[in-house]
């Protein structure tokens, strides 16, 4: 009898993200995610920046799969770029993989030099009109 070998459990970087149908298509709702843990490299000095993105969108036919997401997020690692730059790579690349509604990425970098860097990215699909936000008493 062979013993059957446990797969791996380690994960590795990917840019490769995945999506899965949106549940509503017909509705326009807001998902909103935070991750605390974004980090990637000074291009000037090789010193790691770290992030907290926000990221917030309405979904059109897809939404992007959590798992590929947190290993997207973890390619940037050992990459070094400018906060505005992989701001804005980011938010490219979530466009192309789910084609939202609308979509804003927000990169809230910690101090570096002593300042505090926040960079606010933005797409909207130009048919797409959001909806009046309602106010309740």
């Amino acid at each position: 009898m062979s013993k059957k070998t446990p797969k791996s459990t380690i994960q590795h970087p990917s840019r490769a993200l995945e999506t899965f149908p949106n549940p509503n298509p017909g509705r326009d709702y807001t998902i909103r995610m935070a991750i605390p843990e974004f980090t990637c490299l000074c291009p000037k000095t090789g010193q790691p920046d770290f992030a907290t993105l926000k990221l917030e969108y309405v979904p059109n036919l897809a939404c992007v799969e959590l798992k590929s997401l947190k290993l997207y997020m973890w390619s940037y690692r050992d990459d070094g770029a400018f906060h505005e730059a992989v701001t804005n790579q980011i938010l490219t690349d979530l466009v192309a993989a789910t084609e939202p509604r609308f979509m804003r990425l927000t990169a809230e970098f910690n101090v570096r030099g002593g300042i505090y860097t926040t960079i606010v990215a933005e797409h909207c699909q130009p048919t797409w009109i959001a909806p009046e936000l309602v106010k309740l008493p």
